[in-house]
Formats: structure tokens, C-alpha cells, sequence
């Protein structure tokens, strides 16, 4: 893959928000001239594929290839954006939230994930990392998460949020959620504006912690919801990986979402990750002063365990 460097594209990273911004939009913008936008959500996974438990099996016996890791990768990435952009399973995305999107860790064979995926995609592009603390040891939580392929301590790269769109971004702000056990694991959401006309949308992409009780994970939706309240009048989007897990979790979370007056099209118990035979609900999108005119799941994408979740809506 060619660098960043090598394009020539403008890079920017804010010290006091530690957000790492870049474009690959061409000069000529259209969408202006679009009456429907779309937007979506995928845990991307770090574009290793959707073998999680089988994965994690094959790396525990010893018969991981690491060295082929950087190809797998790339032509994963390849392939998410042909799915976001062709029109076949889904129409072609606008605005993009991103899960679990790596920055040159070693699982993700070195690539820069929001990165390659913008440039494949010709967007805009905003990325945060976690910003992991080293040394903190990693504790194995509940058996049915530890399949995971962790990030080792002296691993030089990270994971994190990512935002893509066709449409410039006007800012981004990182937003620290409160934590729970895993300390090695911090938490964030990425509250994104796009002006549309004379009009500001609010975006707010989190993945949030499948380890910590119910209870702790609805205080980081919490968290959320007070941002949000700040822009009572403007119209608001919450999407990402909610790791609604169980079903007394998605009610939890759906009915604390709805008393804050958002509402969702998707039903509950709508698959958006699968492991072998297994089917969660896991991915959201729930909207405020938005009109949505359609939406649905791309299923069929081997890029991550995940799916892209998606919403169109009428400007």
C-alpha cells in the first residue's frame, strides 16, 4: 500500500484532543446536491475476518500465519469498501462510524484500518485511539469474550473509534466514558458535527465495554445522553457497538435510549455479529429529530464477526 506520506494528503493531529484527521475526498464534492443520506456502523474487527472462536482456537494450537496478516488485511479492506460503496448489499455509504478500527498493531498486519479504508473510499477520515495503558496486566474476564486476539503491551499501535464521510467534518471531540475492570480497555465515544445545509447533525460513535455489568454499561450510555442533551433542538445519531449481548441488556439499554426520546427501526434481536451458528444483536442505530426512510443489516460481508448496520435519511 502506498503511504500517506506518498499520496501527498494532508494529515492532522490535534495534541489536546488526540484525533488523528485526513482526507482523501476529491475536490469536487456532489453530495451537496443528495436529498438522502446514509450512514453506518460496523465493527470492522480490524479487518482480520469473521473466524473469531475458530481463530482464537487455531492461534492457542500454534497454526496462526502472521506473516501473511498485512495481505489478509488489505484486500479485507479492499473488500469493505466495494460492499460500502457499490450499492449491492446496502446503499452507498455517506457516513461512516467505525469499531475496533487498529492503528498499526500487529493483529491488523501494521495497516493504519481507518486510514486505507478512506483512502479506498475517497472520504474524509477522523481517528482515536484508545490510547491503551502499557504494562496493565489483562485479565480473562467472562469465557465467551476471552477469544479475542489481544494487543500486547509492547505492541507500538492501538485500537480505537474511527469517523468517515463524504461530507467534510466540522469537528470531532473525544469523549472519555466512565470505565469499569478493564483497565487495559479504556472506553471512548466520538461526538462528530456535519453541517447539512443550515443545519447541524450530531453524531456520537462508542463502542461500549461487554465486560462490565449492565448497570455500568448503561452509565456509559448515560454519559452519552448528557452530551447530547446539550443540543436539545438539533437533530442526533447514536450508532456503534453496544455489546448488548444479552436479552435483559437490550432492554435495559433500548428503554433508557427511548426515555431520552431516540427510537430505532430496527426490531429487537436483529442479528449484526455471528460466531459459527451463534446470532447476537449487538450493533444500533438510534436517532433523534431524524427521519429515516430505510435501513437494514449487510449481511454476507467476511471482512469482521460483525455486519454493517445501516439508516437512510432524508435531508
Amino acid at each position: 500500500m502506498a503511504t500517506l506520506e506518498e499520496d501527498s494528503i494532508k494529515t492532522e493531529k490535534s495534541v489536546s484532543e488526540e484525533i488523528e484527521r485526513g482526507s482523501f475526498a476529491p475536490a469536487i464534492n456532489t453530495i451537496a446536491e443528495q436529498t438522502k443520506l446514509v450512514i453506518a456502523t460496523y465493527n470492522i474487527r480490524y479487518a482480520v475476518g469473521s473466524f473469531l472462536i475458530t481463530g482464537s482456537l487455531f492461534r492457542r494450537a500454534g497454526l496462526s500465519l502472521p506473516s501473511r496478516r498485512k495481505r489478509l488485511v488489505a484486500s479485507h479492506i479492499s473488500r469493505a469498501a466495494r460492499a460500502l460503496s457499490d450499492g449491492i448489499r446496502m446503499p452507498r455509504v455517506d457516513v461512516l462510524a467505525l469499531q475496533e478500527a487498529d492503528k498499526q498493531t500487529v493483529r491488523a498486519g501494521g495497516v493504519h484500518i481507518t486510514r486505507e479504508l478512506a483512502r479506498e473510499m475517497q472520504m474524509d477520515y477522523a481517528h482515536a485511539s484508545f490510547n491503551a495503558p502499557r504494562g496493565v496486566e489483562m485479565e480473562s474476564k467472562q469465557w465467551y469474550l476471552d477469544f479475542e486476539e489481544r494487543i500486547a503491551p509492547d505492541d507500538a499501535g492501538d485500537t480505537g473509534l474511527a469517523m468517515l464521510s463524504r461530507l467534510p467534518l466540522n469537528s470531532i471531540t473525544r469523549m472519555q466514558l466512565p470505565g469499569t475492570d478493564c483497565a487495559w480497555r479504556p472506553r471512548l465515544a466520538l461526538e462528530t458535527v456535519i453541517q447539512i445545509g443550515e443545519k447541524k447533525l450530531f453524531l456520537y460513535n462508542t463502542h461500549i465495554d461487554p465486560h462490565g455489568s449492565i448497570a455500568e454499561r448503561l452509565k456509559q450510555q448515560e454519559a452519552i445522553l448528557e452530551r447530547a442533551a446539550e443540543n436539545a433542538n438539533a437533530p442526533v445519531i447514536l450508532l456503534g457497538d453496544f455489546n448488548t449481548l444479552t436479552r435483559e441488556a437490550r432492554k435495559c439499554m433500548r428503554s433508557l435510549l427511548e426515555s431520552h426520546g431516540y427510537t430505532t427501526p430496527f426490531a429487537d434481536g436483529t442479528a449484526t455479529w455471528r460466531a459459527g451458528l451463534i446470532r447476537l444483536h449487538t450493533d444500533w442505530v438510534f436517532v433523534r429529530g431524524v427521519r429515516i426512510t430505510s435501513y437494514g443489516v449487510a449481511r454476507g460481508l467476511s471482512v469482521s464477526d460483525h455486519w454493517p448496520v445501516w439508516i437512510e435519511i432524508d435531508l
